[in-house]
């Protein structure tokens, strides 16, 4: 069997100090069979210099640069633009590890009905990584029913198979913005194989200019509308006014009828087979999270307090964090004040979790 072509979907946006790190760990991948489409999206900063450097050493690497257009307008150009018939996401701040592709492709050969693959995550922050873990929940058989609660896979982290995805359903839809790879995933494994890597190939790295740091409320919003559209889909729910009504405003009245709607949602899986219910009750278990952290962020403990105790579901969160919520309804202040405290115990938990980069990433200079 000859080598697949992997063309690598690479969206450029004013990511210049994280590019270099990122094109070198495409161009030292040991499957070398590779092209990189390099979309520069209206960059200001240098990212399109270091574009043009890197392809003088390197013909692999394939340069657009126009205006703005934005990330769902990119990714569609380069879908259309790439050669292979395997097609890898790649974002401009991210790292993959030298085996990705090769592991990622072995899979394909393996398997020619599988659509779409993902691996598992190191997280990178600073000059600091934490290592990643296999996820228990992603079991055989599993992942159509969880794309339909949240993002399967971190988008830097797939390939798709263009053997098996037709072209129309290749494809990010404008309507869902910052969330078109949810859309997407959802929409590939409703209909087609896909599968996970549990094990970190792609080290992602988080800081303040990133997409999902700054749109956060629109990318919630986006989530919600998909979570509502999957589960009349499925005929779990009627009625999914509450979800958008939540990423609205967060409100007394709003979680009252979320609260309920999560209940609702919990008495229809309790009656799904046995058989497939375990999946059901860990993509609500994820989407219970991803509610619960909306309703955290606002930073108002007795609007939490409330999500808890009407949900039920206090025993579903940290003991420390239980703790400083508990005063909410009461004394606000005092749970500020504990949550606070709460926080830096967590970013000196993570420290101590973490490993310097650089005895993780050597190859690639990461600082």
């Amino acid at each position: 069997m000859s080598t697949p072509l992997v063309s690598v979907l690479l969206p450029v946006y004013n990511a210049e100090p994280y590019l270099p790190a990122a094109l070198e760990s495409i161009l030292r991948q040991d499957h070398e069979r590779v092209e990189i489409i390099a979309i520069d999206d209206g960059s200001t900063d240098r990212s399109l210099d270091i574009l043009e450097r890197y392809r003088k050493d390197d013909g692999r690497i394939h340069i657009v640069s126009r205006e703005n257009r934005g990330l769902i307008a990119t990714l569609n150009e380069g879908l259309t633009l790439a050669r292979g018939e395997l097609v890898a996401r790649m974002d401009a701040d991210d790292i993959s590890y030298p085996s990705r592709f090769s592991r990622q492709v072995a899979l394909f050969d393996q398997r020619p009905g599988l659509a779409l693959c993902g691996t598992g995550i190191d997280t990178l922050i600073g000059n600091r990584i934490i290592r990643g873990r296999p996820n228990p929940i992603f079991r055989s058989g599993s992942l159509r029913t969880l794309s339909m609660f949240f993002t399967i896979f971190m988008h830097s982290t797939v390939i798709y198979n263009r053997k098996v995805i037709p072209e129309p359903m290749l494809a990010y839809d404008a309507s869902y913005v910052h969330a078109e790879d949810f859309d997407l995933f959802r929409r590939i494994a409703d209909r087609f194989l896909v599968t996970i890597i549990d094990e970190a190939l792609v080290a992602y790295r988080i800081h303040g200019d990133s997409v999902t740091s700054k749109h956060k409320r629109r990318m919630r919003q986006t989530h919600l509308k998909i979570v509502a559209e999957n589960l009349q889909a499925e005929c779990l729910v009627g009625d999914t006014s509450a979800l958008a009504e939540i990423g609205i405003a967060v409100t007394m009245e709003t979680i009252r009828n979320l609260s309920e709607f999560i209940l609702a949602l919990e008495r229809e899986i309790s009656s799904r087979p046995v058989e497939v219910r375990r999946a059901y009750e860990d993509g609500a278990l994820c989407f219970f999270y991803f509610l619960y952290q909306l309703i955290a962020d606002e930073e108002r403990p007795e609007l939490t307090h409330a999500f808890l105790t009407q949900t039920g579901k206090w025993g579903l969160i940290r003991r420390r964090e239980r703790y400083g919520l508990l005063a909410g309804a009461r004394a606000p202040w005092c749970s500020r004040i504990s949550l606070a405290a709460t926080k830096r115990v967590d970013g000196l938990a993570r420290y101590l979790q973490s490993v310097p980069a650089a005895t993780v990433l050597p190859q690639n200079g990461v600082a």
